[in-house]
């Protein structure tokens, strides 16, 4: 009987400045994995981070064959460093999991049981958020309610990156290279029997949040833009209700002036209020179709997703993935660029 190549489980960690966690988060999922009784490896991708988070990646690899390390040759993103690890992950079942510690690697075990019960995307549900503000938890309910109701995906509510996905899904995403990603969005709308599990997600081990403010609201602008037309459409109900107004204001004007002598449109700061209001309208609506656009000139440049600069721990037999299919359609000047630069791999 032929030795097993690929293992059964890949477990994907994005990094950006972890060095309080790496360590701890090797142990424990470790641990985890080692009960199964089955093969894993722990693909982590650095995301360009500036603390020794690529020192105790490499430490590892050395340590453990099971670890694999990609370094990023700057900062992409978090959904790009989940989504290299989706494009190098072998197993048959690839589980998604961020660094922080938030989201307890001993979850994993339920979802594995799920997964063998049938289910291709087992998916987290948090049911109580520890250590974040009231803010952060009203912002995040409310950002997934509306997400429910505006897309005609259906991404289930209070659940992030962490989820468990079997082969015939990853191959899928392997497939979709947008360049603004929301994978839990994607993961939702490549459909296959999807079930969740529901934990409290604890408070970060150690170091700073990665999604500040700014970042969670692009973070969500890419969701809605990504899954959703709704704010373009929302623009054809505005005008008719501005519209209709304005027809029905004009014989009530014109009968309170005639009949009743009453001007209450007279003078010009009426005027600069109804101009700045409509205009307000207008830039505001201008912005969601500047959104769409942008998206559309991210996808025409057809550039790669992420560079990486190196990797550890991989077969020298594994070839970089999806590299032809990346490049299938790259302009000349650029794969010209990419095959001379001696120090990068780019997918």
């Amino acid at each position: 009987m032929s030795e097993r190549v690929h293992p059964v489980f890949s477990i994907v960690a994005p990094i950006y400045n972890e060095e309080g966690n790496i360590d701890l988060l090797y142990e424990r999922i470790s641990q985890v994995m080692d009960s199964t009784g089955e093969s894993w490896e722990l693909i982590m991708v650095n995301d360009g981070s500036r603390d020794r988070s690529s020192v105790l990646m490499d430490a590892l690899a050395d340590r453990d064959p099971r670890i694999k390390c990609i370094h990023f040759a700057r900062n992409f993103g978090h959904q790009t460093a989940v989504t290299a690890g989706i494009d190098h992950a072998l197993g048959d079942a690839t589980i998604l999991i961020d660094a922080d510690l938030q989201d307890p690697p001993e979850l994993i075990l339920e979802m594995i049981e799920r997964w063998r019960a049938g289910y291709q995307v087992v998916y987290a549900v948090r049911e109580k958020r520890e250590g974040e503000s009231w803010f952060k938890e009203f912002s995040a309910k409310m950002f997934y309610r509306v997400m429910y109701r505006i897309t005609d995906v259906d991404i289930p509510v209070d659940t992030g990156d962490f989820r468990l996905m079997d082969r015939s899904v990853v191959e899928v995403l392997q497939h979709m290279r947008e360049h603004n990603r929301f994978i839990r969005g994607m993961t939702s709308w490549v459909g296959f029997k999807q079930t969740g599990v529901s934990y409290v997600r604890d408070a970060r081990h150690s170091g700073e949040t990665k999604y500040p403010l700014r970042k969670m609201i692009r973070f969500a602008m890419d969701g809605i833009t990504s899954f959703s037309y709704f704010p373009l459409q929302i623009m054809l109900y505005v005008s008719g209700i501005l519209g209709f107004l304005a027809l029905l204001a004009i014989p009530i004007v014109a009968i309170l002036r005639l009949f009743y002598g009453v001007d209450f449109f007279g003078g010009q700061a009426t005027t600069i209020i109804v101009v700045l209001l409509m205009s307000a309208f207008q830039l505001f609506f201008m912005f969601f179709l500047g959104q769409y656009v942008a998206r559309i000139y991210d996808e025409t440049r057809n550039r790669p997703l992420y560079v990486v600069a190196r990797r550890e721990g991989f077969s020298p037999q594994q070839p970089v993935p999806l590299a032809a299919h990346a490049r299938e359609n790259m302009p000349d000047a650029i794969e010209a660029e990419i095959e001379g630069a001696a120090a990068g791999e780019t997918v």
